[in-house]
């Protein structure tokens, strides 16, 4: 049954992508609720179309086919200015490559969603200062993003997608380009940010630690997903 609080809810989603002439489905006829204050892992293997799926539950790829709702909005069938819009307002996102801007300071890489959502440069200040602090960085406001280490960089990263209290947090191997100690520093913040702020996640990864952060664990395979247990048991 699907959540009456869900956050996205995907029906009957199509993808399809053109290689060599020919078009290949990289999701098939896929459903998925996810509910508010829920985590939600994504797992398979390279190619298999998680990041596709994290693009259009935001909006940024069109499914060819289905439905995708996204903190209430039809995102297929908004327009481009709707879906800009909700990107800003309901959404945060964590990459592997971090995605600072390196002309901007730590500080102004927070803050960045605020100005762009119109708080106030007071509310903004106070913000990103409380953010600053709750990463371990308060006293690298002023860096920029090149001197920092790579754990550092995506504590940034994991500030500024929270900035603006998203009700959705949308995770895109947060700790693919982290060494052991720093990715459980990242996903120990995501899990503590997510319960005070009470958003919705969906993280792809192929990290066991990062998926065990989540509330549940799924497998994309072949244009479906499934629950980690199903997909194993069918293997056995």
């Amino acid at each position: 049954m699907p959540s009456p609080d869900a956050v996205v809810r995907l029906r009957a989603v199509e993808k399809l992508v053109h290689e060599g002439g020919a078009a290949r489905a990289v999701l098939s006829g896929l459903d998925l609720d996810v509910a508010a204050g829920e985590a939600v892992a994504l797992l398979g293997r390279s190619g298999s179309g998680k990041s596709t799926l994290l693009n259009l539950i935001a909006g940024i790829d069109e499914a060819d086919g289905g439905q995708v709702i996204t903190a209430g909005l039809d995102v297929t069938a908004a327009a481009e200015r709707e879906r800009a819009a909700l990107r800003t307002r309901s959404l945060g996102f964590v990459f592997q490559s971090f995605h600072l801007l390196p002309t901007l300071t730590v500080a102004e890489n927070v803050a960045l969603p605020l100005e762009l959502a119109g708080l106030s440069a007071t509310e903004s200040k106070a913000r990103v200062e409380e953010l600053l602090q709750r990463v371990g960085l308060a006293d690298r406001a002023d860096a920029w993003p090149r001197v920092l280490s790579g754990g550092e960089q995506q504590r940034v990263a994991v500030a500024r997608a929270l900035a603006p209290r998203p009700q959705l947090l949308l995770c895109d191997e947060p700790t693919g380009n982290l060494d052991d100690a720093a990715a459980a520093l990242v996903l120990d913040l995501i899990s503590k940010l997510r319960a005070e702020q009470g958003c919705a996640v969906v993280l792809v990864t192929h990290s066991r630690l990062a998926a065990s952060i989540c509330d549940r664990q799924l497998r994309l395979e072949g244009g479906q997903l499934r629950a980690v247990e199903e997909a194993a048991a069918e293997k056995a």
